[in-house]
């Protein structure tokens, strides 16, 4: 039988990434971290000069794009994939708040998205890969056999947020934090370009009450009963 394409969505702070990679471990598939592709190309157009302070002017961002490559490498020592920009690893530079504060404008550039869409779907050509974002489900994998839908409440996630925003070492408050998470999800939802929704036919897991055990528990459990579905049809 062929290897699944998984799709995994929802709003920030609900472990799409966690689960995702969890997933990808236990399957032994590929692990595509969509967001991250977008955080890279936002790090490269603030390198560039092109990004500064939320403004940028969109025909100098889609013309670098070309001299744009990224791709995710296993690393054994971590146990994990990490981000590569044009050949760098960049994954401890992607994943701080002057990142986060500008990856919505950029990630809502048409151009971009359909240069990273188009990289995402490449990836996912044989099936066996595992990738989480916001529109996976709806643009990028719509044929996706399983497609899961991730949620929390918003203080749970803001609290998620802080505690890991505070062990990196960023000086930042848990209502700060609330706030920024607040703006995104509008950002989102109501943005021009593959706006944040859910799949009709995505499974939605609200993980508020979750730990990781039982989160990939359940969606294991969702996996495999789409296999046994998909194999009585053969």
């Amino acid at each position: 039988m062929r290897q699944l394409t998984i799709a995994i969505d929802g709003y920030s702070s609900c472990g799409k990434s966690t689960l995702a990679k969890e997933i990808a471990q236990k399957l032994n598939y590929i692990y595509a971290d969509s967001g991250a592709m977008y955080r890279a190309v936002t790090l490269h157009m603030l390198n560039k000069g092109i990004l500064k302070d939320g403004a940028f002017i969109t025909a100098q961002a889609v013309q670098e794009l070309k001299d744009i490559n990224i791709r995710f490498e296993f690393d054994s020592k971590v146990n994990r994939s990490e981000t590569y920009l044009n050949g760098i690893n960049v994954e401890k530079d992607i994943r701080n708040s002057r990142i986060t504060k500008h990856v919505s404008v950029i990630s809502a550039v048409k151009e971009v998205r359909e240069k990273l869409v188009e990289i995402q779907q490449e990836m996912g050509v044989e099936g066996g890969v595992v990738m989480d974002g916001r529109d996976i489900g709806t643009v990028v994998f719509p044929n996706a056999e399983i497609k899961l839908f991730m949620t929390a409440s918003n203080q749970i996630r803001a609290e998620r947020r802080y505690k890991e925003l505070k062990e990196k070492g960023e000086n930042i408050s848990l209502e700060q934090v609330a706030t920024d998470l607040q703006k995104r999800d509008h950002y989102d939802m109501n943005r021009e370009i593959s706006p944040l929704r859910k799949a009709e036919d995505a499974i939605e897991i609200d993980n508020s009450e979750l730990d990781r055990t039982h989160q990939l528990e359940l969606a294991l459990s969702i996996i495999d009963k789409k296999k046994v579905q998909l194999e009585e049809k053969v």
